[in-house]
């Protein structure tokens, strides 16, 4: 049954051009290139007769291919030896050529992306010259598809820029609430799937307010910077921080039982004791149908009464100075 089904994407097209014209025009190497600053990458490669398992050998190719762009040999040349270009192969290539084809593969812009071309061991009849049309055809429907398939790509690592943009919070660099919830929601089906341990920590400036009616919104936003590096710096590279509120930061501790989150919370002070911030820290425990939300909020709850008991020792200081 004929199939007519479209190609998934440019890989795959090519794939499928490269064997129907080995079996067309009976090239025994056909190679799809792509040139980089100078460099000559092998793409796709259809090997019939050569043997060659080290696609890094056939960059020598690329010595023929770019003879045939600076317009010093034709596309196509049934008997190579005819041309004096191709009487010695460059680079001293061990390997026997009696036929050589190549076209261009041109961007919509005009740019070279590379080249689609063949070699054969043995010179071949001259009637296959008559098939470069196609084969020029086949090498602008490949760079069609080319553009689509980057164009395509393009957008979708702007669409995940985005998205990850949408996420992190544009200050500190961390994670925005949106962020945050998604990560939450996340690692809940992880740990409720299976059975890990998290924590969560909440941390709280004690004077951002101070800082910014004394100093200025300047100083207020280089000390929630510094508050975000600190913790990013300070936990492991796998969990998770985020900037929930306008002081506020949250940490999410992934696998982490109730010695590792005891030990987290310490990391946390005392990091950003040496930064010299003014912090309250509360922690609470993922555990049974205490579920992520529920370990957040009382990490919340814990890090005020840290909150309190701090103002409280202040101004006991105070009264007693």
């Amino acid at each position: 049954m004929l199939n007519v089904r479209p190609f998934d994407d440019f890989d795959s097209a090519a794939q499928a051009v490269l064997a129907y014209l080995q079996r067309r025009l009976g090239f025994d190497l056909w190679l799809l290139t792509r040139v980089v600053d100078d460099e000559w990458v092998i793409l796709k490669s259809r090997d019939a007769s050569y043997g060659i398992e080290d696609p890094d050998t056939l960059r020598w190719v690329a010595g023929y291919c770019s003879r045939m762009l600076m317009g010093r040999s034709p596309n196509i040349r049934p008997r190579a030896a005819d041309v004096q270009t191709f009487v010695q192969p460059p680079d001293n290539a061990a390997i026997p050529i009696g036929a050589y084809l190549g076209v261009p593969l041109k961007r919509a812009d005009g740019s070279l992306f590379g080249t689609l071309c063949a070699i054969h061991p043995q010179p071949m009849p001259e009637i296959v010259a008559g098939d470069l049309p196609l084969v020029e055809l086949l090498a602008r429907t490949l760079t069609t598809l080319l553009e689509k398939d980057l164009r395509a790509k393009h957008e979708s690592r702007r669409a995940d820029s985005a998205e990850q943009d949408a996420l992190v919070d544009s200050l500190t660099h961390v994670y925005n609430r949106r962020g945050w919830d998604q990560m939450l929601t996340r690692e809940e089906d992880r740990c409720a799937r299976y059975g890990y341990p998290a924590c969560v920590c909440v941390v709280d400036l004690d004077r951002l307010k101070e800082v910014n009616d004394e100093q200025g919104h300047a100083a207020g936003d280089e000390l929630l910077i510094s508050t975000g590096q600190v913790l990013v710096d300070t936990v492991r590279e796998h969990d998770v921080v985020a900037r929930v509120g306008g002081d506020e930061f949250a940490v999410l501790g992934v696998e982490c039982d109730a010695d590792k989150a005891a030990s987290l919370v310490e990391r946390l002070r005392a990091a950003l004791k040496r930064a010299g911030i003014q912090a309250s820290v509360g922690v609470s425990l993922r555990a049974g149908s205490h579920n992520l939300n529920n370990a957040w909020e009382q990490a919340d709850a814990a890090m005020y009464v840290s909150k309190n008991a701090s103002r409280k020792l202040r101004e006991n200081k105070a009264q007693n100075s």
